[in-house]
This record gives structure tokens, C-alpha cells and sequence, in this order.
């Protein structure tokens, strides 16, 4: 399995294709449209949020409600599109010099300016309007396909938020996976511990009111996977690395860690690795969890942990950063284009959608998967013989 994403922030529409999906997997829009909604919410999002209302269509790949096997490809139209046709359209000017909302003045922290020493463009809208954190929609979608495969798989992965500006929820280490997802998706900052969500609201609530931004932490639990799946014979199959790679690539994340991760560093291996222990209904397991899930780059049946570490969003409504322009050469304060003061809450379902295609992709590599039954049936029939083993 594999899917690339397509479109700008202010074009016509994003795209998403995903291929390798096994046939005969049930799927609609709704339930890819459930989790685009969840993408919009959380307290912190800005304006953008009350334009686009979005919705997927699914124009390729599936039929009657059930997947062909062949690529899907989902769109998601820009409402704001309409507002921007003369900016963004993608017919050639007849006067170039009457372009306008061109964009000289590099902000810090984007991709604006290195993407315009990469590409050679002089107008950087061309940069951030890919660059921009509207791709992450597509990438949702593709994660929703994959959250219904794993779904039917037994599987079950919920994002949530841990941490915003240094406000920590506690751990509430005795939820299941349905319980964190009924907790999170009632929170206006989709945390599981609601004796935080005051404290994190109003730290919202001053950083827009101060034109500043506020980051945080992510967290993803899984339950269901089973042990085994990754590789420790090659560094690029590792599950927790390709997890990792997949986590970063969300814009604004700098940071991933697994269990009890960079805590690991201050204390002694008696305190950080789990002990193994076996009985007939569930097999092997950890006593414990520290390692969130994982050794040797593989998966040990053990709820699945990583977390994510989101920076403040670059763009400061009133304490603009200093660049320079690339034209003139001249300092400037950083032009504002719209921004949320926190995205932490969203930023967790982006979170949750990338580890749950990571991890379909790897279920999808290592079991046959032409057919969805099929795949089903040589997971059950693996897990029953790695119980048994």
C-alpha cells in the first residue's frame, strides 16, 4: 500500500490516491467524512475552518460500496477556491506583472524560503501554498481507508492530545481504545483527562489574544495489533521507524517518541524493559509497556504508544519574526496569512490517520492481500498460531 497526495491550499481541490488496497473492503465516503470533520475541530482553529466544510468524493476504485483492488482516488474540493481563481488558476497570465498576492518576504519557521532556493521560484506563493498544513486533509482521508481496513481487522488506533504548552494530561492507563476515542472526541482540545481542559483552553485563549502560537504533544494508542509485524532484518522495514518517519512528516512535528520514550535515558534497564509471561487465552505478553509496543522493530502485541512532538505554528498574528525580503534584500517584520493559534487538537487526528496507514501498509506487506478476506484470514490464522506457539 502506498498513496501520494496532490493540490494547493487555495487551489481547486485536494487529491489523494491510494493503491494497494485489497479488494472487496467495505468503504464509503461517510466514514472517511467522519474523520475529515474531526480534522477541523478543536479549540484554536482559525478562520479557515468556518470556509471549508469538507467532504470527499471517492471517484475511482470502489463500486456498490465495496473496493476494486485498483488505485482509489478521493478529491476534496476547496470551497475558498472561488476567491482565489485569478490567483490560482492555472491558466497562463496575459500580464504577468499584474499578478497579485505575490509573495516576496520568506516568514520563518515555513518552507517558504527553502523551497524557493530548491524550485527557483521568485513568487513564494508557489512554495507555501503546498507547503501549507491544508495538504494534511488528503493525507486524513487516505488514513480514514486504512482506519476501516484495520477496523475490520480487529484493530483499533485513537490519537488524542497529551500535552499543550506545557500543560500535561495524567495518564489514564486502564482505558481501552473506544474509551480514549469517546473521551477525546467529547474535549474541545481532545484530551482524555477533562480536569486539564480549562488550563488548556485559556492557554489558547491568551495566546490569541497576544497574536502569539502555542505547540504541544500528540499521543496515538493501538490496540490489536499483532506481535511480529516490522522486521529486524532491515533497518528500512522497521515498524517504530517508518512510524517515526511517518509522524514527522505532519507539518510542525520535531519529535517522536514510543512508551515511556527520551524518559528511558534517566533510568536504569531493570526500569525501562518488560517482562515477557504467557497463558493460554492471550499467549505471550509484557507485564508491563514501557516500550510502548515494540522491540527489535517489531511489534510485540502490546498496545502500540508513540507520540508526537508539535511545535508552535510560525505564524505570529502580532509578534511577527524578522526575514528578509528576497528581492530587495531588506529586513522585514513576517507577513501574516491566516493561522490558528494552537492546531495541537487537530494535529492529533492528522497523527492518527499517518500511524494508521503506516501500519495497514505494513499488515498489507507481510500477509497476502489481494483480497481483503484473504488477508483477514491469514491474520486470524497467525495470530492463532503465534498463541500457540
Amino acid at each position: 500500500m502506498r498513496y501520494i497526495t496532490s493540490g494547493e491550499s487555495h487551489g481547486k481541490q485536494l487529491t489523494t490516491i491510494i493503491e494497494g488496497l485489497p479488494s472487496q473492503l467495505p468503504i464509503t465516503a461517510e466514514d472517511i467524512n467522519a474523520s475529515l470533520r474531526r480534522r477541523q475541530g478543536g479549540h484554536g482553529r482559525g478562520k479557515r475552518m468556518q470556509i471549508e466544510k469538507d467532504t470527499v468524493d471517492i471517484v475511482s476504485g470502489v463500486r456498490h460500496g465495496y473496493t476494486l483492488g485498483s488505485p482509489i482516488s478521493l478529491v476534496i474540493r476547496n470551497d475558498d477556491f472561488k476567491h482565489w481563481t485569478d490567483i490560482m488558476g492555472e491558466e497562463p497570465m496575459e500580464d504577468p506583472a499584474k499578478m497579485r498576492r505575490v509573495v516576496t518576504k520568506p516568514r520563518p519557521g515555513h518552507a517558504d524560503l527553502n523551497g524557493a532556493l530548491k524550485y527557483g521560484h521568485r513568487d513564494m506563493r508557489n512554495v507555501l501554498e503546498r507547503s501549507s498544513a491544508r495538504e494534511t486533509a488528503a493525507r486524513v482521508a487516505a488514513g480514514a481507508v486504512a482506519k476501516i481496513l484495520l477496523k475490520e481487522l480487529g484493530i483499533e488506533v485513537t490519537g488524542y492530545v497529551k500535552e499543550i504548552a506545557g500543560i500535561e494530561a495524567s495518564d489514564l492507563p486502564d482505558l481501552n481504545a473506544q474509551e480514549r476515542a469517546d473521551k477525546a472526541n467529547h474535549s474541545p482540545v481532545m484530551v482524555l483527562d477533562a480536569t486539564v481542559e480549562e488550563q488548556m483552553t485559556n492557554a489558547i485563549d491568551q495566546a490569541k489574544k497576544e497574536g502569539d502560537s502555542i505547540g504541544g504533544v500528540c499521543e496515538v494508542f493501538v490496540e490489536g495489533m499483532p506481535a511480529g509485524v516490522g522486521s529486524y532484518v532491515h533497518y528500512d522495514r522497521k515498524l517504530d521507524s517508518r512510524l517515526a518517519g511517518s509522524v514527522v512528516s505532519i507539518n510542525a512535528f520535531k519529535g517522536v517518541e514510543f512508551g515511556i520514550g527520551f524518559e528511558a535515558a534517566k533510568r536504569n534497564g531493570s526500569e525501562v524493559h518488560d517482562e515477557i509471561a504467557w497463558d493460554e487465552t492471550r499467549g505471550y505478553y509484557r507485564t508491563t509497556n514501557r516500550l510502548g509496543g515494540f522491540e527489535g522493530g517489531m511489534t510485540t502485541g502490546m498496545p502500540i504508544i508513540v507520540r508526537g512532538v508539535m511545535k508552535p505554528i510560525p505564524t505570529l498574528m502580532k509578534r511577527p519574526l524578522t526575514s528578509v525580503d528576497i528581492e530587495t534584500k531588506e529586513p522585514f517584520k513576517a507577513t501574516v496569512e491566516r493561522s490558528d493559534a494552537c492546531a495541537v487538537p487537530a494535529a492529533s487526528v492528522v497523527m492518527e490517520h499517518v500511524v494508521a496507514f503506516e501500519l495497514a501498509k505494513a499488515l498489507t506487506e507481510q500477509f497476502s492481500s489481494d483480497r481483503f478476506p484473504q488477508l483477514k484470514k491469514a491474520i486470524d490464522d497467525y495470530r492463532e498460531e503465534i498463541r500457540c506457539f
